[in-house]
């Protein structure tokens, strides 16, 4: 039994009751926090010990009303970011009205073990002093993956041969003038749409969100070229569903990222 378990035939369910959290957090803050766990399981020389933490939570409460959790406060202080430009202070707003979900790992042998139920949701939002500057870096990141770095190259020999069909073009052209008017132009929903990178995808879509406020997910389909489902990853995380209203089913920014986009207008 204990082979089937490390071939990955069962699931480890010894901590189905453990509590767990779940936190959604800043591109920014997710990969600088992958670079350090990277850097130091490279380093031979560290011990467990000796890891340093990657952040540190604060919970606040009114004293006088200690079971009110409407004055329940959440914040985080992230370390090792002291030469950069990251936030380091965040509020951490909790959510308990949420789908439930589990938590599962995976071992390197292949065998699988249920870590616990999510029992707090989390979001984090830089605090207010730290909004300027974090809307300045997300405007840098927008200008820099605004920059194109394709060239034009003129091609010497224009006879074609060189030339090869693009993708979603299969099927237009035919060698045979009889089968022209029979091919049929190959729909877009029908061309299979390649991921951008995670952090380039977001800075486009700050630009889209200053062009107009309002966006419904066919209209940043076709803006952006990306496949819905990770299209409404990014959404879920950068904007809000607007269900009711005279702009009833469109996307718009959170509150806390509009202010980094008006900035951006002003300049």
């Amino acid at each position: 039994m204990d082979e089937d378990h490390n071939n990955g035939g069962f699931l480890d369910m010894g901590k189905t009751d453990r509590s767990v959290w779940l936190m959604k957090c800043p591109v920014v803050v997710a990969k600088s926090w992958k670079s350090q766990l990277a850097s130091s399981s490279s380093s031979s020389s560290s011990s467990s010990s000796d890891s340093q933490p990657l952040a540190k939570v604060v919970f606040s409460l009114d004293p006088l009303k200690p079971d009110d959790p409407s004055l329940h406060q959440f914040t985080m202080e992230v370390a090792g970011l002291e030469t950069e430009r990251i936030p380091k202070s965040y509020s951490l707003n909790m959510f308990k009205d949420f789908v439930p979900m589990c938590v599962f790992s995976e071992s390197s042998q292949g065998s699988v073990a249920m870590e616990g139920k999510v029992e707090h949701k989390f979001d984090m939002k830089p605090h207010e002093e730290n909004i300027e500057e974090y809307g300045r870096l997300c405007r840098e990141r927008t200008n820099k993956s605004m920059i194109k770095n394709r060239q034009i190259q003129v091609i010497d020999n224009d006879s074609g041969v060189h030339m090869r069909p693009m993708p979603g073009m299969v099927g237009l052209i035919s060698s045979n003038p009889k089968d022209k008017k029979k091919t049929m132009p190959v729909k877009q929903s029908d061309v299979k749409r390649t991921r951008r990178d995670r952090g380039e995808l977001e800075d486009i879509m700050f630009k889209l969100f200053e062009r107009q406020p309002n966006w419904t997910l066919k209209q940043l389909v076709q803006e952006t070229d990306q496949p819905a489902q990770f299209l409404k990853e990014i959404l879920n995380e950068l904007c809000v569903y607007n269900k009711r209203g005279a702009n009833q089913g469109t996307y718009e920014l959170k509150p806390e990222y509009k202010k980094s986009a008006e900035d951006t207008a002003a300049e």
